[in-house]
């Protein structure tokens, strides 16, 4: 049995509908496919919006000879079902290869090359379709304008519904993988119904049913493919990649949190003890108010400094800014976080919590800077800092964790980051939490205090402190006599280039 005409056109529309849909899946989640190799930087997005636009450019010029040479609807279904293949294929690199393959790529051009790999000709073979129908649509009419505009409306409104649908729905609720596998087999599916034009019924349900359980099979082979990690669990979350892993960090049975590319929290299996250097220098602000009742902490993350502070004071409350919905429950699942009315968590964004609500704080603690492959570009500017200091009691304080090095070559990420916290906060301290004399990646701890009164580290408050953080204060404080901070811009809302001077810095270490 042959379709009508009015069927086939009927679903020639749709085939572009659901192929101009997938093409805007595929753009969307591959950031995140990226992200945990390469950050989630400017890099990445350009690098993924530019390899898509350039297949998408070379599929429309190619696509447009073939369609005069083999104006024929197999041939068209036929790239549709090959289109569906190559979706496929970018699941396997990315399981496979792009975990190793990553690793000899800098964080700059490696975002490039690797789309470029992984990206274009998936691309490039749904770029073909559009000439395709165009041609296949408008050889029943002379009206070939009304058809083009056809053929791009409802191609544009599945890439408008494939956006929405990532944003909202796939990627909440389902991973990058799973979203990469159904839409490989929706498109293969598509490209096989397809053949109903010129073949027999059976052999079109060969052809309908072959390539999808193909596709399941060999997804069902690769799940039960060991991990060479151990793996606690993992899943795809709202921003980012999240993996929890057991392994051991000083000797100590230790799990980790990662997020995308980076090690975002870690807690000992068999001690309360925090076990990054840098997450105990939350303590600082008993230097000055020991009696700090009201906290809030910016990047939730394991909940190791909100669990830390609800331990260390009875009568501390604290709220908690994370924008990443899954890392409440999995804390109390995997990291020993409590139930406790004392802690209030706040599903959004830390800047937009502290600027939709007048409520000060005696200490504010910022963790979201984990890494230089994922910082909130929001919370590095001027503007930022200002908002956290209005949003401090007197004496009141803000801790925020950062990473870079001292190397005063410019441009400098974390130099730029030390002159645009002063402006906000005159009376600031910034501390090295390996070591003031190096000049290769560390912690550097940024502190704000709502007084003018500076601090004194010959005192004995700090020098006789039990804490050996705060007693050791003095030797990490760094020197800003040694920079002339003049020579590093300002970040404000309006001018932050972060990836730009990370990647110089970058840069730099691996020449050194």
């Amino acid at each position: 049995m042959i379709p009508s005409q009015p069927f086939r056109n009927a679903f020639l529309l749709f085939s572009v509908f659901c192929t101009g849909m997938a093409v805007l899946i595929v753009e969307i989640i591959a950031t995140r496919i990226l992200a945990p190799y390469f950050g989630n930087t400017i890099y990445t997005t350009s690098s993924v919006i530019g390899t898509i636009l350039a297949a998408l450019s070379a599929g429309y010029f190619f696509g447009g000879k073939l369609s005069d040479r083999y104006p024929y609807r197999q041939f068209f279904y036929g790239i549709v079902t090959i289109s569906g293949i190559l979706v496929l294929l970018v699941y396997f690199l990315d399981a496979y290869i792009l975990p190793t393959f990553s690793l000899f790529l800098p964080i700059t051009s490696g975002p490039l090359i690797t789309s470029i790999l992984l990206f274009f000709i998936p691309a490039a073979f749904m770029g073909l379709l559009s000439p395709f129908a165009i041609k296949l649509y408008a050889s029943q009419t002379d009206g070939i304008g009304q058809r083009s505009g056809e053929i791009f409306f409802w191609s544009t409104l599945g890439s408008i519904v494939g956006s929405l649908l990532s944003g909202f729905f796939l990627i909440p609720f389902f991973g990058v993988h799973t979203i990469l596998i159904g839409t490989g087999i929706a498109v293969m599916l598509i490209g096989c119904i397809g053949f109903f034009d010129r073949t027999t019924l059976p052999q079109s349900l060969f052809l309908v049913a072959f390539f999808p359980c193909l596709a399941v099979v060999l997804f069902l082979w690769a799940k039960t493919q060991t991990h060479p990690t151990p793996i606690v669990y993992q899943t795809d979350g709202i921003y980012e990649r999240i993996q929890i892993t057991d392994g051991s960090w000083n000797g100590q049975p230790t799990r980790f949190l990662f997020q995308d590319k980076s090690y975002s929290a870690a807690m000992y299996l068999h001690s309360s003890d925090l076990v990054y250097d840098y997450s105990k220098y939350y303590k600082l602000y008993t230097l000055e108010n020991p009696n700090a009742s009201t906290a809030l902490v910016i990047g939730g993350g394991a909940y190791s400094i909100p669990k830390a502070l609800l331990a260390n004071a009875p009568n501390m409350h604290v709220d908690v800014a994370e924008i990443e919905p899954e890392l409440l429950g999995l804390a109390k699942q995997y990291f020993n976080l409590k139930d406790d009315s004392r802690l209030t968590n706040y599903t959004q964004d830390g800047r937009r919590l502290l600027a939709q609500s007048n409520k000060t704080y005696d200490v504010i603690v910022s963790d979201a800077y984990y890494s230089f492959f994922s910082i909130p570009i929001h919370l590095t500017t001027k503007e930022f800092f200002s908002l956290v200091k209005s949003r401090l009691n007197q004496n009141g304080m803000f801790i925020g964790n950062f990473a870079g090095d001292l190397n005063p070559a410019t441009p400098s990420f974390i130099l730029s980051q030390m002159h645009t916290f002063r402006e906000a906060f005159p009376n600031s301290y910034f501390f090295a939490v390996s070591s003031r004399d190096l000049t290769t990646p560390q912690n550097i701890i940024f502190v704000g205090i709502n007084n003018s009164v500076p601090l004194n580290f010959s005192s004995p408050q700090i020098t006789q402190n039990t804490d050996p953080v705060i007693a050791n204060l003095g030797q990490k404080n760094i020197l800003l006599a040694r920079y002339d901070l003049a020579n590093y811009p300002i970040f404000t809302d309006d001018y932050a280039p972060v990836e730009y001077y990370i990647s110089k810095s970058i840069n730099r270490w691996q020449t050194e």
